[in-house]
C-alpha cells in the first residue's frame, strides 16, 4: 500500500486530523513527538511543527513545552470576532442607519481610563459619546476615548456626521487589542438615550485597541436592551 506524500504542513495536518477523529489518536493520548512524526511522514520537522501547532489552535491538540502534545480531552470551539462597522451591522439586517452625536470634547481622562490606555491621567484626550441608531431607534450609545498622541488627525475630525468607530476603522490602523463582553444595567443617562427603563439589562461590548506598543482607543458600547452577538464556530 503506498503511503501518501506528506510535501506540505496541510497534507500531514490532514493526516493529523484523519487520526484525531477516526479515533487512531484517542482523546487524553500522548502523540508521537515531532521528529518521529517527520520520519514517519517523510518530511521536515518544521513542516509537521507547523501543521500541529494550526490542529492546536482549533483546540483539539493540547500542546505543551516539555510535556508533548495530547489529543484535548475537551476541545474548544473557538470563534472569530470582527470588528464591524455599526453602520454595516445595522445596513446588513435590512434597516435604516442613523447616527447622532451627543458630545466632543478634549479633556483629562479618568484614572481607569488612562490606565487601561497607559497615559497620564494630565495627558488630554478626545472624548466622544454617540447614539447609532437603526430605523429611527436606539440602537447603541458609544462612549468612546481616543489618545491624540498615537492618532493626532482625529483632533481635526469635528464627528458631526462620522462616527468614532466608522472614522477610527478608516483612519488609524491597529495590531491587536482585546474584547470584553459583560452585561449590566442601564444607567439613568443611558436609559435615557436608549429609551428604556432605568436598570434594564443591556449588553456591553469594551474594546481596547493597540498600535504595536501605543494605544489607540477604548471604547465601550451599550446596546438597546434584546441585542443579540452572533458568530461562527
Amino acid at each position: 500500500m503506498n503511503r501518501p506524500a506528506f510535501r506540505n504542513w496541510q497534507t500531514v495536518q490532514e493526516e493529523v486530523l484523519r487520526r484525531i477523529h477516526a479515533r487512531e489518536w484517542k482523546p487524553g493520548d500522548l502523540i508521537p513527538n515531532e521528529a518521529d512524526l517527520a520520519e514517519e511522514f517523510g518530511c521536515a520537522r518544521a513542516t509537521v511543527n507547523r501543521a500541529l501547532r494550526t490542529v492546536a489552535e482549533s483546540g483539539l491538540l493540547d500542546r505543551r513545552r516539555k510535556a508533548g502534545t495530547r489529543v484535548a480531552l475537551q476541545p474548544v470551539a473557538k470563534a472569530t470576532i470582527d470588528i464591524s462597522l455599526i453602520r454595516q451591522e445595522i445596513e446588513a439586517r435590512g434597516q435604516k442607519y442613523g447616527y447622532q452625536l451627543i458630545s466632543r470634547s478634549l479633556q483629562e481622562p479618568p484614572a481607569q481610563i488612562s490606565g487601561a490606555l497607559q497615559v497620564p491621567t494630565t495627558a488630554r484626550m478626545l472624548h466622544l459619546s454617540a447614539l447609532h441608531l437603526a430605523n429611527d431607534a436606539p440602537y447603541a450609545v458609544e462612549d468612546r476615548w481616543i489618545n491624540t498622541a498615537t492618532v493626532p488627525t482625529a483632533l481635526n475630525e469635528t464627528f458631526d456626521t462620522i462616527s468614532g468607530n466608522e472614522w477610527l476603522l478608516v483612519n488609524a490602523p491597529y495590531t491587536h487589542g482585546e474584547i470584553a463582553f459583560s452585561a449590566a444595567a442601564a444607567t439613568k443617562e443611558e436609559a435615557r438615550l436608549l429609551g428604556c427603563p432605568l436598570h434594564a439589562a443591556v449588553f456591553v461590548i469594551d474594546r481596547l485597541t493597540w498600535d504595536h506598543a501605543a494605544s489607540v482607543t477604548k471604547v465601550r458600547l451599550i446596546f438597546a436592551p434584546g441585542h443579540q452577538l452572533r458568530t461562527a464556530l
